[in-house]
């Protein structure tokens, strides 16, 4: 059986925010993912390495054992569904919250009262499609992949579901929060086969970062 660690991790903030947990463990990645070249990155230990994937494909490089281990944000997870992966930690980095969002000066809560059909842009459509049964809405959802808060400016929906970190873009774009669907944050994945197969390499770990988010936690 290969030795290796396999740990799937996407550029930009959850990597940046992941580092120091993975530095209390003393893995440290041998190159800079935003300067590297390189898809495989090598680490301090010759037995741990990272694969560089998008975001929304870091579940499925866990789940279908191309990864052992990986960081993915709650959003993302579920969208993937989830299934066929442990999330044994909250790493509580990437925090964020999926919002609804309109247009200042929309009568939201109005439309909601009234019943009427609202057509909502986003990419995240299972979360809020489920967020928006269970109120008893009736909206179109369209799938974007691109900047959402566009869709509300040139009338291709009336509604936005998205994360919202510090509102800085909704306001430049003249939009306002109105429902908080679910707060989020970014989770440790395994993969369930290596949970089994790699038990003696996967546990010192996860308590090792474990009792670095305790102590992030304590000290923030």
């Amino acid at each position: 059986m290969d030795d290796t660690l396999t740990i799937a991790l996407s550029k930009g903030r959850i990597f940046e925010e992941t580092l120091p947990l993975l530095a209390a463990a003393n893995i440290v990645p041998a190159e800079d993912p935003e300067t590297s070249r390189k898809l495989i990155l090598p680490s301090n230990h010759p037995a741990v390495r990272f694969v560089i994937v998008r975001a929304t494909d870091v579940p499925t490089y866990v789940e279908h054992g191309a990864a052992d281990l990986g960081v993915a944000g709650k959003d993302v997870l579920i969208e993937h569904g989830g299934d066929g992966l442990y999330q044994p930690l909250d790493l509580e980095i990437g925090r964020c919250r999926m919002m609804v969002a309109v247009p200042a000066g929309f009568d939201y809560a109005g439309t909601v009262q009234r019943g009427a059909r609202l057509r909502v842009a986003t990419k995240y459509v299972h979360t809020a499609r489920e967020h928006f049964a269970a109120k008893g809405m009736h909206v179109d959802l369209i799938k974007l992949y691109g900047s959402m808060e566009l869709a509300p400016l040139v009338g291709l929906a009336e509604a936005i579901v998205d994360l919202v970190s510090t509102g800085g873009t909704l306001k430049a774009n003249n939009l306002v929060a109105v429902e908080e669907i679910l707060p989020i944050s970014a989770r440790l994945i395994v993969n369930q086969a290596a949970m089994k197969l790699k038990r003696k390499r996967l546990a010192p770990l996860l308590e090792t970062l474990s009792a670095a988010v305790v102590a992030r936690r304590q000290h923030a």
